[in-house]
């Protein structure tokens, strides 16, 4: 992690300006394209060139994983739904399968702390093994970019956090693991030739550790950071409020040690995440984040290392309210605001086209000159 963060550098000032300056020479009225003209100046920062490479191939990794929070009524899901849904992923069935699709957008599932084995038990001799070979499930090799077959890899740090209420979600060993995880995948992913990636997340009851870790880093009370996730109704939705207050209040967790707060009252999939970011701005590719699991894990990434915002471009506005504490702290504004609430992934798919368009219009659009067009 060291390393990673080491390499995480601010954004190229010069390749900046030659992308203001193309802008100004393209056949459009200066600053027509709004956000998009400021999104692309960045990923020429970030990239160090002008015009920057387009964002593709795209690569989802969603990261899975189980709370020991759920034992405190926090989500009327069972805790099982989680290995079901990555099962539906692997199948194709799932919404981020048909938007990833749409979009020739990758898939890869990570397993970084499924409470319940993923097949029977003599489909899978050691459940704890971290062998995707093992799995009884597709497996898929990385360096194959193929948005019709997702892939599993198998790297549990443990079988769920601990719930929170109680005692840390994890230990500090154990959130550096999972953080390590999230680097490994987007090594893989970059080396494979992915362009831009993508976040993802399935956890039955992971918005609770999520509104933690925004109120842990943003100092907001947690009834700004809690939403009511899958669409919990009141009295759920209250228990979740008192759950992440009193999580606070036992644990204390310190913004100045993001390592520590991700322990206390992170998951395993936050953690993964965060370390997904990192790996992606040390590798200055950008990564385009989806809902509130990833702008909280967004959050500790950015408390790890400060210049790694400049590699995170906000896909959507999450309906959960913390996610719009959380953007607001990282000084990022959402691509779409559609009212999305579901994560893995599917917002930032919706949102990809227009980070390729952002950097499109640099490789493509005319100048006034090459094209014969009168200036004002």
């Amino acid at each position: 992690m060291e390393t990673t963060i080491a390499a995480i550098a601010p954004l190229d000032e010069s390749a900046m300006a030659a992308a203001r300056e193309m802008h100004g020479r393209l056949t459009k009225p200066p600053g027509s394209l709004g956000a998009l003209e400021d999104l692309s100046v960045r990923l020429a920062g970030l990239a160090g060139v002008c015009p920057p490479p387009l964002p593709e191939p795209a690569a989802v990794a969603i990261f899975a994983g189980d709370h020991g929070v759920h034992a405190q009524g926090v989500t009327p899901w069972p805790q099982e739904v989680t290995g079901q849904m990555i099962g539906n992923f692997l199948a194709g069935g799932a919404v981020v399968n048909a938007f990833a699709r749409q979009a020739g957008a990758s898939v890869t599932v990570v397993d970084v702390g499924v409470a319940n084995p993923l097949a029977t038990p003599d489909e899978v001799p050691d459940p704890a093994a971290n062998d995707p070979a093992t799995s009884g499930l597709p497996v898929q090799d990385p360096a194959v970019h193929d948005p019709a077959t997702p892939r599993l890899v198998a790297a549990s740090v443990r079988r769920g956090t601990r719930d929170f209420t109680v005692t840390a979600a994890l230990t500090r060993d154990e959130a550096l693991a999972a953080v390590c995880t999230g680097i490994r995948i987007a090594d893989e992913l970059i080396d494979a030739g992915a362009g831009i990636l993508l976040t993802g997340d399935m956890g039955i009851g992971n918005t609770t550790p999520a509104a933690a870790l925004i109120a842990a880093f943003t100092g907001v009370d947690p009834a700004d950071s809690t939403g009511r996730g899958t669409g919990v109704d009141d009295p759920t939705y209250a228990r979740k409020v008192a759950v992440v207050r009193a999580a606070l209040a036992l644990h204390e967790p310190d913004p100045a040690d993001p390592l520590g707060v991700l322990a206390a009252v992170g998951g395993l999939e936050h953690a993964a995440l965060t370390g997904l970011i990192l790996g992606a701005a040390a590798r200055r590719t950008p990564v385009l984040l989806d809902g509130v699991i990833a702008v909280s894990a967004a959050l500790a990434a950015a408390a790890f290392a400060p210049n790694a915002v400049f590699a995170m471009v906000a896909g959507h506005r999450s309906a959960e309210p913390g996610a719009t504490v959380a953007l607001r702290s990282l000084g990022l504004d959402p691509l779409i605001d559609l009212g999305l609430r579901l994560g893995e992934g599917t917002g930032a798919l919706l949102a990809l086209p227009v980070v390729t368009g952002a950097v499109r219009v640099l490789h493509e659009v005319a100048t006034f000159d090459s094209a014969g067009v009168a200036e004002k």
